[in-house]
């Protein structure tokens, strides 16, 4: 009965052991378990970097047609010159806005050596043979006229251009408290660059610098 006893006992002690060596099992697993660090989140995917850098690295919007920016920070427009009066004239102008004014660029070819006039008048219209489709001086002040760098002038009065005797010429001029804004009273926009055929005087009322031999139109097209 004893040994019986005993064996008994022994055999319930030993499924307490088993028992208490299964619940340590997993304590010690779940211990294990708590102890593990975070998972890191996973890196983004390559395509979406990239995406967003050359988002970010985008260039800006290039200016609209007809109204480009200069170097010099302000609107700027290419005007072709036609020929007038039976004349050979070949040309173009370049009108840039600066923080003094309108900057005039102005260069010829095929034309008679010599000085000649030029002048922006106040309408842009290059329709007629002559020119005389452009009208008088622009002239929003009603000032008289007079040559460059005199003040006051006609806000139109370029002075005159030589010509060499290649029939080549060339003048770069800033026209002050001129612009290029669409509806300003002293805006070039809208208005037309003539050449004349002969010398601007200075004299009274427009220089008597003669017929029209050359006129372009100011557009902010051109």
């Amino acid at each position: 009965m004893n040994l019986i006893h005993t064996k008994t006992r022994w055999v319930c002690a030993s499924t307490a052991c088993t028992s208490l060596l299964l619940v340590g099992a997993i304590a010690c697993g779940s211990s294990q378990q708590s102890g593990e660090p975070a998972a890191s989140p996973e890196a983004p995917p390559a395509e979406a970097s990239a995406t967003e850098a050359s988002s970010e690295s985008a260039a800006p919007d290039a200016p609209a047609a007809g109204a480009s920016a200069s170097s010099e920070g302000g609107r700027q427009i290419e005007v072709p010159l036609q020929a007038k009066s039976g004349s050979t004239l070949a040309g173009s102008a370049t009108l840039t806005e600066t923080a003094e004014g309108v900057k005039v660029e102005l260069t010829l070819e095929h034309v008679t050596p010599g000085d000649h006039g030029a002048h922006v008048h106040e309408k842009g219209d290059c329709s007629a043979p002559d020119g005389a489709s452009a009208g008088g001086h622009f002239n929003p002040s009603a000032s008289p006229h007079a040559l460059p760098v005199s003040d006051p002038r006609h806000l139109g009065d370029l002075g005159n251009i030589n010509v060499a005797a290649d029939g080549s010429g060339k003048i770069e001029i800033v026209a002050p408290g001129a612009n290029l804004k669409d509806g300003d009273p002293n805006s070039f926009l809208g208005k037309a660059i003539i050449v004349h055929e002969k010398k601007d005087d200075g004299g009274q009322p427009t220089g008597n610098a003669g017929g029209r031999i050359g006129c372009g139109e100011i557009k902010a097209s051109s």
